[in-house]
């Protein structure tokens, strides 16, 4: 599993390919490195529904997997290919939810308001010193 986040740059609408197979492309422009790289994705199947919230210059995060395979041509020519087959699409900064980081970035509250309890127990203990 993979992820990565970028900003939308082309949606596709789905493509039937046979009466069982439906794919549908987007691609994606990562900014993270020095020179912007546009990444094209697919879903497949009941996973196309995925981008139907989503629009060009969204920021999103993608969660995806890498495939490969073997094709043989007409001319006995041995030819790979890969294909990045997303599965999850998060919106980023859309507020609301899951901080982008994960539940490890939530406030929970409570737990500020137990350390001034601890330090005043230890102050306590302190004073009960005979020296």
């Amino acid at each position: 599993m993979f992820k990565l986040q970028g900003v939308v740059k082309v949606v596709n609408p789905t493509v039937q390919i046979s009466d069982k197979f439906s794919k549908r492309e987007f691609v994606v422009t990562d900014n993270s490195s020095m020179y912007p790289q546009d990444i094209l994705f697919q879903l497949v199947q009941d996973k196309c529904s995925l981008l139907d919230g989503i629009n060009v210059n969204d920021q999103i995060e993608v969660s995806f997997n890498i495939r490969g395979r073997e094709w043989t041509n007409p001319q006995g020519e041995v030819k790979y290919f890969n294909s990045l087959d997303a599965w999850r699409l998060d919106k980023v900064g859309a507020g609301g939810g899951m901080p982008a980081g994960g539940p490890s970035d939530m406030d929970l509250g409570g737990s500020t308001n137990a350390s001034p309890n601890v330090e005043t127990n230890v102050q306590e203990e302190d004073d009960d010193l005979p020296f």
